[in-house]
């Protein structure tokens, strides 16, 4: 049964939204364009967003600048959605969704199947959150700046539309969204493809000091604290890396990791159908989707490759 949005609403006067900690262009995407979507069925409402600094790639997206990103105190929301995730990957926004009247969880993630909120919209074999609120909204509400809102998050989600999550209903609802007639090839080539020269550095680096292990099948590369400071980068600068690695002939797993802390990782997977890398991160904490996932891990950068090496043989020997 579908959610009916404006009806779980209905009488709200606050009204706020939130996604995962170092969001990415579904979770943007998810959160301006609920918030644009109910500004726009309910003036009335104040509707607010929080949300660790997005992308600055992301800054021609009506609503950027009115995101909240050092979580100030409120008061009480009648309503609060969690989009994009479950509750504990929104960080210090969860003080926000325990105080609030009504929480509604909108998601894709495996990992988040049964949901986290009063009310739960989770849909794992749905290929973005903003294809999930595409299918929520009341279509002759969308104008063109909502539906190009939407479009960059499913852009992201699936990789402009070549991941297994596209599935023929995607690209039919792709295509209604671009008839609103936004330039969607410069969104795509922007937000998506687009490098700094500075980004294109650090991506040469991880390439070339990249490892196959595995007979070949698994590639990791890992960029340290010392690399990072020299370079001047930060962890928005990594996107694409692993993507990158994963389209090296022969790989079916690639693994990018970069020091967060004295022998702490942040580690991102990426595979090809032979491996479920959600299962290998949930093993560690982590989650996300079957050939995309990522999670934290704590030792020295040999000791996360073979934990993680050891979690990835058991999937491929069941």
């Amino acid at each position: 049964m579908d959610l009916d949005l404006l009806k779980e609403c209905e009488g709200a006067k606050r009204i706020g939204i939130s996604g995962h900690l170092k969001p990415d262009g579904d979770c943007v995407g998810a959160c301006l364009s609920m918030r644009y979507y109910l500004q726009k069925c309910m003036p009335q409402a104040e509707v607010l967003v929080f949300l660790e600094e997005p992308d600055p790639v992301f800054a021609e997206l009506e609503g950027y600048g009115e995101i909240i990103s050092d979580y100030p105190e409120q008061e009480r929301f009648d309503v609060f959605f969690i989009l994009d995730c479950n509750l504990e990957r929104i960080g210090e926004a969860g003080k926000y969704a325990a105080s609030a009247g009504k929480v509604i969880n909108i998601d894709h993630h495996m990992t988040n199947a049964s949901g986290c909120g009063d009310v739960n919209y989770v849909k794992p074999q749905v290929g973005s959150t903003c294809e999930l609120i595409y299918d929520l909204i009341e279509k002759e509400r969308l104008d063109q700046e909502l539906a190009k809102i939407i479009y960059v998050g499913m852009v992201h989600d699936t990789g402009v539309f070549q991941y297994e999550n596209t599935t023929p209903e995607t690209l039919q609802k792709a295509a209604h969204l671009i008839s609103f007639g936004f330039d969607f090839y410069r969104i795509i080539q922007q937000t998506f493809y687009e490098k700094t020269y500075l980004q294109a550095q650090i991506m040469g680096r991880a390439l070339m000091e990249s490892i196959r292990f595995m007979d070949g099948r698994c590639v990791v590369s890992m960029i340290d604290r010392k690399t990072m400071d020299f370079y001047g980068v930060t962890n928005r600068d990594f996107e694409g890396i692993v993507n990158q690695l994963r389209n090296i002939k022969g790989i079916s797993c690639a693994i990018f990791m970069y020091e967060t802390g004295t022998l702490e990782f942040k580690v991102s997977l990426r595979s090809d159908q032979t491996l479920d890398v959600s299962k290998v991160a949930a093993y560690f904490g982590g989650g996300g989707h079957a050939r995309a996932a990522g999670c934290n891990m704590k030792g020295t950068f040999y000791d996360c490759v073979n934990n993680l090496s050891a979690e990835i043989v058991k999937q491929w020997e069941a």
